[in-house]
């Protein structure tokens, strides 16, 4: 009897355990569903309250906006209130140009709206949809003042300054809900984030120079998924700028950080393989100068104490690693491997400055001087995708706006507005839009069904308000919920989003089944057909996107080598790590090192040719640098390697020594890099 207790005890114990997991991990999505209904009823109450024409309006910016992270929603609500200006501004204007063309009327919208397509493709993060909002609020504005066959009723400054404003007061509710129920945790992740990365890379690094004789090959994984988790961090800096007015004032430290950390990973790229050409007895050699180096703090970073300290106090570490890269740089050389190694050693250190002077800045600690925080520069990695998102925009506008007139039909702005919202939103997505949007057109069916049973079979009983916020609950707070799961994302944000301007809750409600039909017709209409839109006009696919960007790289690089434009690291790398940023994940790990190749050749172009004219080279690399312009990698090398014959019989050129030393470590870089991607350097690759 006894065993058998005990046995029972378990089994409670072990269900009892099970429920209080699943209590858990059902609380967090739980709670953002009742903060996305409390922002919603807010928004309804006040626009309500003021009387607005199109309430549900308020109340749709409100589930929109609202974000798990109380960072991304404040974030996301304040691009919203820029996209919102810009797109009344927008319509207005149209407007007034076109006040009775009707064609050029509404081809300009079906411009505009590949216009906002294209900027939003070249953005991230929230400025995308930023760009994107801007897009399809001059297609909700339009709606309201066409007529049924799209004309304009003249009142377009008006419903700018209602929508804009039923907009703004989602925003602002779904802002005091959140604000009033989270403390926000984003800068607090992302200082955990950084640390932890800077300490992962810097603890790898140091344990590859302890063991030099090892492959080369097997750190490559280990710096390709260090170098994902990097550019991983972009969306979670946004996050914490959103909750933090300081971080937005500072928002180029954390920048550079990233730029740090893939600059550090571009270094121990260098550095694994130059190990790699050594003999093992002089690579164990020059690897153990260069280690004894590296402070202590930075060779045992991966341990969790270490992390932790990092945390505490990241000025202190960081200014331990300016002194060791200062060190490193005057560190005495008699090979080019090892002033290569020093060099190269230094660049990570100063790369994990860079993070750790963001830590600081995270964890309030005081910060350095910004001076090496680079100035906001927009690079475009690639045109062709986002001319080929705008083309789509156009011609889905366009069609839908040809159909209503036409089909005369009633309900064909709304369909004109359903379908740029979706061809404008999800086509920053890529590969992942058709999907995405296919999930987005069922969520928006399964919204109309809910909103019909509600509008019709519920909604007719209550009388008040709050039992209106009640009924509405039963709905929103499970939808909002499954939001936060990772499974058909898509389909539950549509869910929540299409819900409020389906059932379109007005003072009085109106109850009008014929309504809500060409309202729910239109809807699902324009959804559908964006999404069929992305397969009749894909986007790029991954493997031509992922060539596009390395042949693009190649170009620069080619115009880099022949000295046609004149470039400095910071641009050259800048550029480069906005294409390694956008490089599908689904890309050829061969391309990635590629890219990580092209990076470090041009980086060492523009150190060498700096150095040219004082070591009296700028003939000799003008020759081997045509080579590598033409695609004759073989040429390339011999004449780089006849370069570096010439500067090693100038070794002990007094002054000019450490000079010459540092140009043949680029030329090493530069020659072991060709001859690892000899096709991806070679004309074929370029042209």
């Amino acid at each position: 009897m006894t065993s058998v207790g005990h046995e029972r005890g378990r089994v409670r114990a072990s269900a009892l355990g099970r429920l209080s997991d699943v209590l858990s991990a059902a609380g967090p999505p739980l709670l953002f569903g009742l903060r996305l209904w409390a922002s919603v009823c807010l928004a309804l109450y006040v626009a309500f309250w003021l009387q607005l024409d199109n309430a549900y309006w308020a109340g749709t910016s409100a589930a929109i906006v609202c974000q798990p992270q109380l960072g991304a929603s404040l974030r996301k609500g304040w691009f919203r209130l820029v996209g919102t200006l810009i797109g009344a501004v927008a319509i207005v204007v149209l407007t007034a140009l076109f006040p009775q063309d009707r064609m050029a009327f509404l081809s300009a919208m079906a411009l505009w709206g590949a216009a906002c397509a294209l900027v939003a493709t070249l953005l991230r993060n929230f400025a995308a949809y930023a760009a994107a909002l801007a897009g399809y609020t001059a297609a909700i504005i339009a709606s309201d003042q066409l007529g049924a066959a799209g004309g304009l009723n003249g009142e377009a400054f008006m419903l700018a300054v209602a929508r804009a404003s039923e907009i703004c007061i989602g925003i602002v509710s779904a802002g005091v809900v959140l604000a009033g129920t989270d403390l926000g945790t984003a800068p607090r992740r992302l200082a955990q984030r950084l640390a932890s990365l800077s300490a992962e890379i810097a603890g790898r690094f140091c344990g590859a120079l302890l063991r030099p004789g090892h492959s080369v090959l097997e750190t490559q994984p280990e710096r390709r998924e260090l170098t994902r988790q990097a550019i991983a961090l972009d969306p979670v800096i946004d996050e914490a700028i959103g909750e933090s007015s300081a971080l937005r004032y500072h928002s180029p430290i954390l920048q550079a950080a990233v730029d740090g950390l893939l600059a550090a990973v571009s270094g121990w790229r260098a550095v694994a393989w130059c190990l790699a050409y050594l003999p093992d007895g002089k690579a164990r050699c020059e690897a153990g100068a260069i280690i004894r180096h590296v402070p202590r703090e930075i060779q045992s970073a991966m341990s969790h104490g270490e992390v932790a300290r990092w945390m505490a106090d990241p000025v202190g570490i960081e200014r331990t690693c300016e002194a060791g890269a200062q060190a490193l740089i005057a560190l005495p050389a008699d090979s080019p491997s090892l002033r290569l190694l020093a060099d190269q050693t230094a660049k990570i250190l100063t790369g994990m400055a860079q993070a750790l002077n963001a830590l600081a800045l995270l964890v309030g600690a005081p910060t350095s001087s910004t001076s090496r925080a680079r100035r906001f520069r927009l690079t475009v990695p690639d045109w062709l995708p986002a001319f080929a998102n705008a083309g789509r925009a156009f011609v889905v506008i366009g069609c839908m706006e040809l159909f209503w007139i036409v089909t005369a039909w009633p309900s064909g702005a709304t369909a004109i507005t359903f379908a740029a919202i979706v061809v404008i939103l999800l086509a920053p997505r890529a590969d992942q839009a058709y999907a995405a949007a296919t999930s987005f057109s069922i969520g928006t069916g399964l919204a109309t069904v809910f909103a019909a049973v509600i509008a019709f079979a519920v909604l007719p009983g209550v009388e008040t308000f709050e039992g209106f916020c009640i009924v509405i609950a039963l709905y929103l707070v499970p939808s909002g919920a499954m939001t936060v799961q990772s499974w058909q994302t898509p389909m539950f944000v549509a869910m929540t989003a299409n819900f409020i301007p389906l059932l379109a809750p007005a003072n009085p409600m109106s109850y009008d089944p014929a309504q809500f039909f060409n309202a729910a017709l239109a809807i699902a209409t324009g959804s559908i057909v964006a999404a069929t839109s992305f397969r009749l006009l894909p986007p790029l696919s991954p493997a031509v996107r992922a060539r596009r960007l390395l042949a693009l790289t190649l170009r620069d690089l080619h115009r880099l080598a022949a000295g046609a434009v004149p470039a400095t690291t910071d641009h050259w790398e800048s550029r480069t790590f906005g294409r390694l940023a956008v490089l599908p994940d689904r890309a050829d790990p061969l391309q990635r090192a590629q890219l990580v190749a092209a990076l470090s050749v041009g980086s060492e172009v523009i150190r060498l040719r700096q150095r040219g004219a004082d070591l009296a080279l700028d003939r000799e690399l003008d020759t081997a640098l045509q080579a590598l312009v033409q695609g004759n990698v073989a040429i390339a090398i011999a004449r780089l390697e006849m370069l570096d014959h010439r500067l090693a019989a100038r070794a002990g050129d007094g002054p000019a020594a450490p000079d010459i030393l540092r140009a043949r470590g680029s030329i090493l870089v530069i020659s072991e890099a060709l001859a690892q991607h000899p096709s991806y350097f070679g004309a074929g690759a370029g042209r």
